[in-house]
This record gives C-alpha cells, sequence and structure tokens, in this order.
C-alpha cells in the first residue's frame, strides 16, 4: 500500500480513498521554497517539420498560473545534431500572431542572445523580469539563424496556430512578414516549458497520458483541452497551482512510436518538472488495449504498480485515471472490455497504491446497468467513439476534486515592526506590533484580520472576506488571506504591484503602498 487521503468527498463522478497511514499530500500538500513553479508545458516527441533556417517562430502559449518572472525551456532531446537558437522574446498576445505593444521583453542564456544546444541536450533561458497573467495567452518568439535538420525536437499536435517569418522579427510587434504555419501543423517546435516564479504557488500537477489529456477532438485555438479546464478551476477557486499538459497523442505504456513509451519518459516528462507535486495519469492504458496486441489486465497492473513506487520514491502524489469506455471501436471486443473493467475494479481498490481516483470511466460512460454502458456518453463523444469533445474535456476537469491540491502558501514571519514585505505573513494567532503606539495586527483564532488600538478593535477582515489561517504578502502585491484548504478567502484586490508591502500605521489603520511608496489601499477605506 502507498499513502492515502484524509478527506472524504461527496462527488458522484469521483472515487476519492482515505486510509489511515498516509503523509498527507493532498490534506496539507507539500510546502517547498523553490521560486520557480510550471506554468505551461508541451511534451517532448519529434515533429513533421522540414527544417528551419534562417527564420523566426512565434508561438502562443496559455498560462495557467501567473508570476512575477519567466523562465523557457528549450529542448533538442531528439535532435541528430546541434542546433542554434535565440534571440528570444516573451511578450503578452494581442490577437493572432501580434503582441501588445510594450510588453515585449527579451531572453537570454547565461547572459548571451544565442545559445547552441547539443543533440540530446536541453537549455533553460536566465530568468525575464515580465508580469506573466494567469490564464491567458503569452507569445514566445525565437530565430533559428541557420539550417536545421528535418524533423524537430517538439510537440504535434498542439491545437495552437503558431506564425513563421523570414529573418529575425522576434521582438516586432506586427511579426512582420509571419504567416500561419500550414494547415494541420499546429505543432510546437523545441518549446517544451514556461515556467514562473511565484511563491505563492503550492506546486504544480502534471497530467500525463495520450490523444484525450492531449486534448485531440477539442475545439484548436480555443484551449479547451481538459488540462485548461482544469487550470481555470483552479484559478476560481483561489488556488495557485500549476497545470502541465504532458499528454502525446497515440502515446501509450510499453511501446516507442508516438512519443517515447510512457513508463519509459515518465520520469523525465512527470517527475522531473518543476516544482511538480502531483501527477494525474490519465489515457496511455486506452491504447495499449487498442493497438492490435492488447496487454492482460495484469500487465496494466503492473505498469501502475511502477509508477506507483516512482511516485513514492519522488514524494509526488499519484491520482489515478479509471479507463474511458470505447465500445463502438472496430478494435473493441468483450474480451478487452474485460480487461479495462478489471484494470478499473483494481484501480478503485486501496491495494492500488493510488493516492487517489480520478473515475473518466464514471465521468465520461454511460450509466451502470444501461445496454451500452461500454460506450462514451452521447452528450460527450466528438464522434469517433474514443475522444470526448469540448463537453466532455470539462466533464474530465469538472470530475476532479480541488481538495487533493489544497496547500496553504509559504509564508516568512515579518522582519520589521509594522512592516509585511513580499513573502511575510501571519498565521492564525500571531501579531504584528506597530513601529509607534499601542497598535498592533492580529489574525485572531476566529480566523478574521483586525487591527487593534489602545486594546480596541477598529477594522476587522469580517467586513469583506470569510474566515482564514493564513495571511500572506505576495509577490504581485496582493495582500491574501487563505483557508486551511488553501483558497483565498480575502485579499486587498492590489495585485499588479510587484514589491509592494503592507504597513500598520500608527493610527491603527492597515494600509498597502507600492514599492516606491505609492498608497494602494487602506482599511480606512
Amino acid at each position: 500500500m502507498k499513502r492515502g487521503l484524509h478527506k472524504l468527498v461527496g462527488l458522484a463522478l469521483v472515487v476519492f480513498l482515505s486510509w489511515p497511514d498516509t503523509s498527507h499530500y493532498f490534506a496539507q500538500g507539500v510546502i517547498t521554497s523553490a521560486p520557480w513553479t510550471g506554468t505551461w508545458s508541451a511534451a517532448p516527441d519529434v515533429t513533421a517539420d522540414s527544417g528551419f533556417n534562417n527564420q523566426t517562430i512565434r508561438h502562443v502559449v496559455h498560462t495557467s498560473i501567473g508570476g512575477t518572472a519567466a523562465r523557457l525551456t528549450f529542448s533538442n532531446l531528439f535532435g541528430s545534431q546541434p542546433v542554434t537558437l535565440g534571440d528570444v522574446h516573451i511578450a503578452r498576445r494581442a490577437s493572432g500572431a501580434r503582441t501588445i505593444a510594450g510588453t515585449d521583453k527579451a531572453a537570454t542564456f547565461n547572459g548571451q542572445p544565442y545559445v547552441t544546444i547539443p543533440a540530446g541536450g536541453t537549455v533553460q533561458t536566465d530568468a525575464i523580469p515580465f508580469q506573466v497573467p494567469a490564464l491567458a495567452d503569452i507569445a514566445v518568439s525565437f530565430h533559428i539563424p541557420s539550417r536545421t535538420p528535418p524533423g524537430s525536437t517538439g510537440h504535434i499536435e498542439g491545437l495552437q496556430d503558431n506564425w513563421i517569418a523570414p529573418g529575425d522579427v522576434s521582438a516586432d510587434p506586427a511579426f512582420t512578414g509571419g504567416v500561419v504555419n500550414a494547415a494541420g501543423e499546429q505543432s510546437y517546435y523545441f518549446l517544451t516549458n514556461v515556467d514562473v516564479m511565484n511563491a505563492a504557488a503550492t506546486g504544480a500537477v502534471v497530467t500525463f497520458g495520450a490523444s484525450i489529456t492531449d486534448g485531440l477532438a477539442s475545439t484548436p485555438n480555443a484551449n479547451r483541452r481538459w488540462p485548461n479546464r482544469l487550470a481555470e478551476r483552479l484559478i476560481r477557486a483561489g488556488m495557485t497551482v500549476g497545470v502541465l499538459n504532458q499528454g502525446i497523442s497515440g502515446n501509450n505504456f510499453f511501446t516507442d512510436g508516438s512519443g517515447q513509451a510512457g513508463l519509459t519518459r515518465f520520469n523525465r516528462d512527470v517527475l522531473a518538472q518543476t516544482n511538480v507535486k502531483w501527477v494525474i495519469v490519465s489515457d496511455d492504458a486506452v491504447n495499449n488495449l487498442i493497438s492490435g496486441n492488447p496487454p492482460s489486465a495484469q500487465q496494466l497492473i503492473a505498469a501502475y504498480q511502477q509508477l506507483v513506487q516512482q511516485t513514492a520514491a519522488a514524494r509526488v502524489g499519484l491520482i489515478c485515471s479509471t479507463l474511458t469506455p470505447f465500445e463502438g471501436l472496430d478494435e473493441w471486443t468483450p474480451k478487452i472490455e474485460n480487461t479495462r473493467q478489471t484494470v478499473n475494479a483494481y484501480l478503485r481498490t486501496r491495494e492500488s497504491g493510488c493516492d487517489a481516483v480520478l473515475d473518466l470511466a464514471a465521468a465520461l460512460g454511460n450509466p451502470v446497468g444501461a445496454t451500452d454502458s461500454a460506450a462514451f456518453a452521447r452528450a460527450f463523444n466528438s464522434g469517433d467513439d474514443l475522444h470526448p469533445n469540448d463537453a466532455g474535456m470539462l466533464a474530465i476537469a469538472n470530475a476532479v476534486d480541488l481538495g487533493w491540491f489544497a496547500a496553504l502558501p509559504p509564508i516568512n514571519a515579518p522582519t520589521s515592526c509594522g512592516r509585511i514585505a513580499m513573502g511575510e505573513g501571519i498565521a492564525a494567532g500571531g501579531s504584528l506590533a506597530a513601529c509607534s503606539g499601542n497598535v498592533q495586527l492580529n489574525l485572531q483564532g476566529d480566523g478574521y484580520l483586525v487591527a487593534v488600538r489602545n486594546g480596541a478593535t477598529i477594522w476587522s477582515s469580517k467586513v469583506s472576506g470569510t474566515p482564514g489561517i493564513e495571511v500572506r504578502m505576495q509577490e504581485d502585491g496582493n495582500l491574501a488571506m487563505y483557508d486551511s484548504n488553501g483558497a483565498m478567502v480575502w485579499q486587498t484586490h492590489t495585485s499588479g504591484n510587484p514589491g509592494a508591502y503592507a504597513y500598520i500605521l500608527p493610527n491603527g489603520y492597515l494600509a498597502i503602498f507600492s514599492a516606491n511608496g505609492t498608497a494602494l489601499w487602506s482599511s480606512e477605506g
């Protein structure tokens, strides 16, 4: 047995397991002081391009969480020779290939504008001082000065247009001369990861699987893959959890072809992700069953047991997904269906070692007992009896219990009188004294932040929020309170001001000041 969960959830579509010998991964999360967390990723594979030569590529990346700085990763993992690229720029996207003027920032590699990535290698940019928005499009542009061989390292089913222009136009908001890549070429080239600096982030969840995870059959250029929809739910709940999509269409556990075999790439594509705390293992096993040489239930169970061991060693929470129905495919047989049902029954038991179970079979299939219970529900079927449509993608995201990822952001105790600086905060029962006067700021046992002068409360967060157990000055300039589940329950709405700080004044009022001393908010109203 592995480790389990400490909270029962009454969701009809989710089996949520609760066992006594746990390590609290989901109830409390694993707090880290690491400044970087992944906000976007695309699993590396070999693309179908014919090579590049003195051209600029502009990619659009849809973020999950925001941050005050960015870091980009470029890969030549499957390359046969070194690749040089550079003049990398990141900017807010306007529409199409256009970026918003004035938002562009250049990136470097150890201070240099260009870098040569050896065959099989990966490089990261230096930290880029760029205000990364959550759930928004950013453009990443880079120049390839010399010829590259066909078949770059990248991601084939990106479901997002990219643009290519002659010469070096990385910094051009209009991307002059650029044209959208040919139809069917919505691939990502070389770019595999975007990380953000956000100390409030509690970690990243990796969604690992095949075409369902990759988003195949969802609407292109619309970010309706289920990992995107999960990121939306997390942000709405006030949770700062990065969502990293590591799906590869056609991938399966055991054989190479559509990416490396899932068991082969798991360590790199999941456990090596920046600040990863959880993984949802989705649909690789479905492709094994429809491969023409279906494995036995025990072979698939052995694959899950291998993942249990790997994630346990890495202290990463493992969420196992049941296998989705696919009756209607030519490959379906009663024997394969029996294997699917056997694996699903195993995953739902404590013996599986999974920390939680995302019941995709229940979320997307017809009800148990129905004559077509082994088939996709019509409302979620894209039409091929295998992949969910946009509504099905949303159903998957809605079946995820956000409690799995609840965790409090780390805080440091204030180091100066009257002042809560970036990354500092107060825990329940704590207080901060003003620099003068008989004034202090308390986070009371009832969960409300109060300002007290001469023993009398003159202001309380109770007027506009619900109780919390921690208040923190975030890197984006927002003073925020969190409850025990890691959800934000009160804030000053001063985000967008990196370096801002909170200050308790001698008159007892709480105020937020920008880095240059401009007043942004006051409890006085």
